[in-house]
């Protein structure tokens, strides 16, 4: 498997002090460049941009479709980040110390099979679903059959 850059995506919030809030303090993000209607922030190397949408409203949360894969009612859309498992571990116990709402709580998927995966999702404040996971051998298991 070659270096990975990092990837940029961006989601909207409905309040910026609130999704500051969620991603520093909660998923321990760092912030980077921000204005008055966005912020960048780190997310585990990658480039993770909120964007105001004062459409969405103060309670206004965007809404996901829940596709059914092992189980679980995955919601979708939804990003994320493939951890080194210790990675994965920390942030699933501090998401819990956080007394974090989990839309699929933090488990190990498919068991025994060649894509093996620890995994969770939530969502933030504003309703973006965010998946976090990782697997015991990233090159050998991220893209198996």
């Amino acid at each position: 498997m070659t270096q990975l850059t990092p990837f940029h995506i961006a989601v909207q919030v409905r309040d910026i002090a609130e999704a500051r809030r969620f991603y520093r303090e909660i998923i321990g993000c760092t912030e980077g460049r921000s204005d008055t209607d966005w912020v960048d922030f780190n997310l585990f190397g990658h480039q993770f941009v909120c964007h105001l949408n004062p459409n969405l409203g103060p309670q206004g949360k965007i809404s996901s479709h829940f596709n059914p894969v092992d189980g679980h009612g995955v919601p979708v859309p939804h990003c994320g980040v493939v951890l080194e498992m210790q990675a994965w571990q920390t942030l699933s116990e501090r998401l819990k110390q956080h007394h974090v709402h989990f839309v699929i709580e933090p488990h190990i998927r498919f068991r025994g099979a060649p894509g093996e995966q620890a995994t969770l999702f939530l969502l933030d404040p504003s309703g973006n679903a965010l998946e976090f996971k990782s697997f015991k051998d990233i090159p050998g298991q991220l893209f198996a059959i």
